[in-house]
């Protein structure tokens, strides 16, 4: 062709234009409750294994052994770590005086007893058994400890007489019984001079009732029960015990004679006992069948009052105790597959558990009537017209609003309408307030409740406009309930980040107007945050904008007039220099486009693009040589999608005309 070309330029990486998108988010409303406190708490216990547990009235504390730390750690009634005892060598079975100054333990690896103060809380006495014993139970009365030690049927019944003034250690004291290991041992003042001895490692393993009056055991009767009795506790009467064995369960026997006196049915297999001072018992099982595990029964009664279930399978022995008072049952359990111990405090054990389902639609229109239903199950079956307390939580109402009281009816249903007035979620607490043999409970069923639809305009949307024009935007927003406030926000695009334009409340028109300077295509969204009755609106409005573009000739020597056009004039052996200006952008590129006047027509004669510097600048120049007589044009031009990036709409600069002269 008749012209070379050449251009001045910083080199850079191209950098493709970003894309956009516009994100719309939700709000959930959590709704809190109130009413009585839950009756039941879970705290964790800082301890690595659990050997046995007791309960300190007086000083309102809990001793559990941990038997893989080698100590003893002391809590408050609400599980809250108070002290460890430490350097107790397998620590395994604990027991309180019966003045409850003293907590007796049995040191397995050790061979010895130690004495815990209560007030002092640490070690104030030893009492050594003897080589190779391995003491693994205790208890105490009268001013003796009584221990269990030994194992591999090789075991036998030990003491220590407290009431000398060197405390004496006596051993092989067993009668009427081959003990296949170290002996569960059980005394209570309801039953002075009483020893209770169970093994139960073995399906044949004995319950061994003595008589301790003496100072040494005598067999006052024996029985075996032949499905290893797990655990035994001396009931507040004095005359009986409970038993806890795989095979027959929870049964009381006579401390008499050890006939059967009553069963207590559970799910599964008995593990462990525990006899109120009230007198109400409390049974753990394994809950291989997932009904519970811990099975309550008052007053004599046969019919559990409350199955709780402490998630865990309750195997080997698990401990529990009652408070001093009768209120409160603490079972510490291990959770299935973890290492985490923790203490489950049920605070109303003796109370029949109520269980409350609500009923709601999942989803329901603003101010629309719903319908919520639902039943309530006890262990103790409510009567017809027992009630129920209804209370809203929204987002108008987040501490909840009374609805009153609902009845129950015959079968056990109720149901009620309401129409909610707050969009979100919307929660129905239904309670039952508990008697003097119930407890109390509740239910919860959630709505998304839809809010009004909010009308959002935004103007201006495909409009197409120059470089640097300032565009009024103008946002209309229709009726909501309380909030007014309008955003505005431009995206544009590219590299260049989201900004806010304008945040208000819209005037009495319900209209809000920002003006902003265009430089690039530009996304500009307006946002309606909502409030508790109008929904959230997000409209978007895209504006084009052309690139920015001067083209200019230089280094002619004159004007010349052809026909109606002025041509920049340039010798043969000179240059057509061109400058070209794009509003700068990583990458970019401008396009040039030359044509020649031949034969009465203006054509093509050469096109290309080429990169601009940083300042968008780009200088390209055309030999004149051997081009004499020759009439031309040249324009530049920014092409969206193929200047190197998609951030402003094509634009194409006016024609230069030049001519070559000799």
């Amino acid at each position: 062709m008749l012209f070379g070309g050449l251009f001045i330029v910083r080199k850079r990486a191209l950098s493709a234009a970003t894309s956009f998108a516009v994100l719309l988010g939700s709000a959930t409303l959590v709704a809190g409750t109130a009413g009585p406190a839950a009756a039941d708490s879970v705290v964790p216990l800082n301890v690595g294994t659990i050997g046995d547990m007791v309960v300190d009235g007086a000083h309102q504390r809990l001793y559990f052994s941990d038997t893989y730390n080698n100590r003893v750690v002391v809590t408050d009634f609400a599980g809250t770590f108070v002290k460890a005892i430490n350097d107790l060598a397998y620590v395994r079975d604990l027991d309180l005086s019966d003045d409850s100054a003293t907590v007796y333990a049995a040191l397995e690896n050790a061979d010895k007893l130690v004495a815990i103060d209560t007030a002092q809380l640490a070690v104030t006495a030893e009492y050594p058994t003897g080589q190779g014993t391995k003491p693994s139970t205790v208890a105490s009365a009268a001013g003796r400890v009584w221990f269990g030690y030994g194992e591999n049927w090789d075991s036998d019944l030990g003491s220590v007489d407290l009431t000398t003034a060197v405390p004496t250690v006596a051993l092989a004291l067993t009668t009427g019984a081959n003990w296949s290991h170290a002996p569960t041992l059980r005394t209570d003042p309801a039953a002075p001079d009483t020893l209770v001895a169970a093994d139960g490692t073995i399906s044949s393993g004995p319950i061994v009732v003595y008589d301790t009056g003496s100072g040494t055991p005598v067999v006052r009767t024996s029985a075996e029960r032949q499905g290893f009795v797990k655990d035994i506790e001396i009931a507040p009467d004095g005359k009986s015990v409970v038993a806890a064995d795989r095979v027959t369960s929870l049964t009381r026997l006579s401390l008499t004679d050890l006939s059967e006196q009553e069963k207590y049915p559970v799910s599964w297999s008995a593990e462990a006992v525990a006899v109120a001072p009230d007198g109400t018992v409390a049974g753990g099982t394994s809950d291989r069948d997932d009904v519970g595990d811990v099975f309550v029964f008052n007053g004599g009664s046969t019919t559990p009052a409350s199955v709780r279930d402490t998630k865990s399978w309750m195997l080997f022995g698990g401990e529990m105790e009652w408070a001093p008072d009768s209120t409160r049952l603490f079972v510490p359990v291990q959770l299935p597959g973890q290492s985490e111990h923790v203490l489950r405090i049920y605070t109303s054990p003796k109370l029949h558990t109520v269980s409350v389902t609500v009923k709601a639609p999942a989803n329901a229109p603003i101010n629309k009537p719903l319908t919520v239903s639902g039943s309530v199950s006890s262990t103790l079956k409510l009567p017809a017209g027992a009630p129920l307390t209804v209370t809203r939580y929204d987002a108008e109402n987040p501490a909840g609003k009374a609805l009153g009281t609902r009845t129950l009816t015959a079968n056990g249903t109720f149901s009620f309408p309401d129409t909610p007035a707050a969009a979100g979620k919307v929660s129905y607490r239904v309670a039952y307030m508990g008697d003097a043999k119930r407890a109390y409970s509740t239910g919860t069923a959630a709505v998304q409740v839809a809010p009004f639809p909010t009308y959002l305009k935004l103007d201006q949307n495909r409009r197409t406009v120059d470089y640097g024009t300032n565009v009024t935007y103008t946002a209309s927003l229709g009726w909501s309930y309380r909030n007014r406030v309008v955003e505005i926000w431009a995206d544009p695009y590219g590299s260049e980040p989201k900004r806010l334009l304008k945040r208000g409340t819209v005037n009495s028109a319900g209209k809000l107007s920002v003006t902003t300077r265009m430089t690039r295509d530009t996304w500009v969204t307006a946002d309606f945050a909502g409030d508790t009755r109008s929904g959230r609106a997000h409209v978007g409005s895209t504006v084009y904008t052309r690139a920015g573009l001067t083209t200019a000739l230089s280094q002619h020597y004159k004007w010349s007039k052809i026909g109606t056009i002025w041509y920049q004039s340039y010798h043969q052996t000179g240059d057509v220099k061109v400058t070209a200006w794009n509003n700068p952008y990583p990458g970019r590129m401008t396009k040039y486009e030359v044509q020649v006047w031949y034969a009465g027509a203006w054509r093509t004669g050469s096109e290309d693009y080429v990169r601009l510097n940083s300042g968008g600048m780009a200088y390209i120049l055309f030999d004149g040589a051997g081009a004499e007589g020759v009439r031309a044009r040249v324009r530049t031009a920014y092409v969206d999608g193929t200047s190197g990036d998609n951030v402003n709409t094509t634009v194409h600069g006016a024609w230069k005309y030049f001519n070559i002269t000799r």
